[in-house]
């Protein structure tokens, strides 16, 4: 791995970050969790491949995405929207494992969320070059309910932003295995990743795949 694609410094040992008076930055957190993963993700993908979106605009996102959990994020003309189904395929949206299931609630808990049930994870894949501009998750019911991201291969700067666009947003390098958890106070921050920069890792090969935890309906 190249894991010093970030002026020459090495993933920082693992604790606990504040980003915000609701946000946290979970050091290396899932790493007990990379192997389980691993091996669920291609049955996943299997049964719902990575496609690339069309924005209400018209456009294709650069980030290619898929979702599993009783709910998953869509966007076309019509819209952004959860929907039960996949609408590439007609079928219900593979289930959510159990393993990923149990990371997602432990990083709420030790984040100050307690009893967090998610019904959705949306499975982004960055190859190097794609990004994702600022924005809110506001596609959801209940903004009490808290997000939980989950980073895994190549590292990234997370963009953490403020209540409105224009606000200058912080560049957090984020590590294989690093978790962020954000709710409260913070639940609608904007939020984005700058340009993934080219590399190897031995989860995700030249790529990073985020998961992204949400109680959606």
């Amino acid at each position: 791995m190249t894991a010093d694609l970030f002026a020459g410094h090495a993933p920082p040992p693992g604790g606990v970050v504040a980003l915000g008076p609701a946000a946290r930055l979970l050091r290396g957190f899932a790493l007990p969790w990379a192997d389980a993963i691993a091996r669920a993700l291609p049955s996943v993908l299997a049964r719902a491949p990575f496609r690339h979106m069309e924005t209400p605009g018209g456009q294709h996102m650069s980030v290619a995405l898929t979702s599993c959990g009783a709910l998953g994020w869509c966007s076309d003309r019509r819209g952004y929207r959860y929907a039960p189904r996949d609408p590439d395929s007609g079928h219900p949206w593979p289930p959510l494992p159990a393993p990923w299931l149990g990371l997602a609630r432990e990083a709420a808990h030790t984040a100050g969320f307690d009893g967090f049930a998610p019904d959705a994870c949306l499975i982004n894949r960055y190859m190097p070059g794609t990004r994702l501009a600022l924005h809110q998750d506001r596609d959801e019911q209940d903004f009490g309910q808290p997000i939980v991201s989950v980073s895994l291969g190549l590292p990234a700067a997370f963009l953490w932003g403020g209540a409105r666009r224009a606000d200058r947003a912080e560049r957090v390098p984020l590590f294989h295995g690093d978790v962020v958890v954000w709710g409260g106070a913070d639940r609608l921050r904007f939020h984005g990743v700058a340009p993934v920069r080219a590399g190897e890792h031995p989860f995700a090969g030249g790529q990073r795949i985020n998961l992204t935890f949400r109680r959606a309906g």
